[in-house]
């Protein structure tokens, strides 16, 4: 049996998925689906919405996948479409508010020590952020956007958007103080 590369087939796999083959679909969404969850799930706390936010990531990319241009990274051009889901997803769950409210510490385990200090416990410490800081927070240093892009995106202004990631930061060195340990974060506001 001969392995084919699916980087070399790329467009072809594409090509025969907008014609509608089940079989290429299938191939691209076993391909990038965990890595999609992951990503839906950096916003959305619930598992289970961030599986139905994934799907419906998929079913929008399908149905577009004609609006491809393949230019820059067809994975890049996936995740972008399921950030703006999980966004949508929030903004119609209401759950986003931009505001000085207070974090519940008591939502994190108290008997964390640094042995904890995995992708896990550090996701756990981001779910404890109130919504509006946590997709700002994301936003810049998980995806890597810049906060013009972030200001137009979640439609509030630049200073909206530097306020919001500096508050996070700030929230997450407290959390990580309280429980004793150190932070590597960088509380300089860009």
């Amino acid at each position: 049996m001969k392995v084919i590369s699916f980087y070399s087939n790329e467009k072809q796999l594409i090509k025969r998925a907008i014609a509608g083959s089940q079989g290429a679909q299938k191939a691209i969404y076993d391909r990038f689906a965990p890595k999609m969850l992951s990503v839906c799930r950096q916003y959305i706390k619930d598992l289970h919405y961030a599986e139905d936010v994934m799907v419906n990531g998929f079913v929008k990319a399908f149905k577009n996948l004609d609006a491809f241009e393949h230019r820059g990274s067809f994975e890049g051009w996936i995740r972008k479409i399921m950030v703006r889901e999980s966004i949508s997803h929030l903004r119609k769950r209401q759950f986003v508010v931009y505001d000085d409210e207070m974090v519940d510490l008591n939502q994190m385990d108290s008997h964390s020590d640094a042995s904890l200090m995995d992708v896990e416990y550090i996701q756990r410490l981001i779910d404890a952020l109130p919504e509006g800081y946590k997709m700002v927070f994301v936003l810049y240093a998980v995806e890597g956007y810049k906060h013009h892009e972030i200001a137009d995106m979640l439609n509030i202004s630049e200073g909206t958007s530097k306020s919001q990631l500096f508050k996070a930061r700030k929230l997450l060195q407290e959390n990580l103080k309280l429980k004793g340990l150190s932070t590597h974060l960088r509380s300089k506001n860009k």
